[in-house]
């Protein structure tokens, strides 16, 4: 009998049990279900989506909507190719600043760079402003030979210009190191000077003389370096009145920064400073 009213007890606990677990199970169906059906259906809603959109901009329509036509406004074809096109004309306008400025610096810095003289260059011409320092007596205690020529025509008169140079003492300074073309010319002349009492006699007057150019470096060195030289001899005859010569000379040579040359000369009283026969010069070559 006892046996009987436990088991007529726990029947109901059971039943319940068993409708709890059978109505999580259906609910677990019913998600399940849910699920499928509805991935599915976005899977077909996305596949159309993308197909449509595919299709849209695929399509060769070179037409434009009319801004007062709401229906295509609101057409999710002309919505998507709307804001293709802004994100399109975004980028290219933060690519253009970005990278425009940056090719114009470059730019302008080369064409700076081009527009900057770039030369090595002077040519520095006699002045027929004649005075009694335009040679350098001073240049004899220099163990230089000659007298230095010191009163060039420096300015931009006439043909004489300095281009990255400097004209100091009658010495062209180097700026920049390099292999430099050096060359110049002196111009004599000789003119029969009348007799005064008799102090200067026809034979003194005519006597050969010893025509010399020197060109000559400035270093650290103490003394300057012989570069160039040039010679002739002179002999005027006796009926002359007066007698012309030039003396050219011209080379290559290294030079450094700081480096001086210049120009010294024998017999300096016969030089005669005309800008187109007496000059001095030098150019960079590499």
């Amino acid at each position: 009998m006892a046996m009987l009213q436990t088991g007529g007890v726990s029947s109901p606990g059971q039943a319940c049990v068993l409708i709890l677990i059978f109505t999580v199970l259906l609910q677990s169906l019913c998600v399940a279900v849910t699920y499928i059906y509805f991935t599915n259906e976005l899977k077909q809603m996305q596949d159309k989506y993308f197909k449509s959109v595919v299709a849209c901009f695929l399509k060769e329509d070179d037409s434009f909507w009319d801004p007062a036509d709401e229906d295509a406004m609101n057409s999710p074809c002309w919505q998507g190719k709307w804001q293709l096109r802004q994100f399109v004309r975004k980028m290219i306008l933060r690519t253009y600043e970005e990278t425009i400025p940056t090719v114009q610096e470059k730019q302008g810095s080369i064409s700076s760079l081009e527009r900057r003289p770039q030369r090595v260059a002077a040519h520095i011409t006699g002045t027929t402003r004649r005075s009694s320092t335009f040679l350098d007596p001073g240049s004899k205690s220099e163990k230089a030979l000659g007298q230095k020529i010191k009163s060039w025509e420096s300015s931009r008169k006439g043909h004489s210009f300095l281009r990255n140079f400097h004209l100091r003492n009658g010495e062209l300074v180097i700026h920049q190191t390099g292999l430099y073309y050096i060359y110049s010319q002196t111009y004599f002349r000789f003119q029969e000077i009348e007799e005064t009492s008799g102090a200067i006699s026809k034979e003194t007057r005519k006597k050969s003389k010893q025509l010399v150019q020197y060109i000559y470096k400035c270093t650290d060195y103490p003394d300057p370096i012989l570069l160039m030289k040039s010679a002739r001899n002179s002999c005027w005859s006796k009926d002359s009145e007066y007698g012309l010569y030039s003396i050219y000379q011209g080379g290559m040579y290294e030079l450094k920064e700081n480096d001086r040359i210049f120009v010294s000369v024998t017999n300096e009283h016969l030089i005669d400073l005309d800008q187109e026969a007496s000059f001095f010069g030098a150019f960079l070559i590499d």
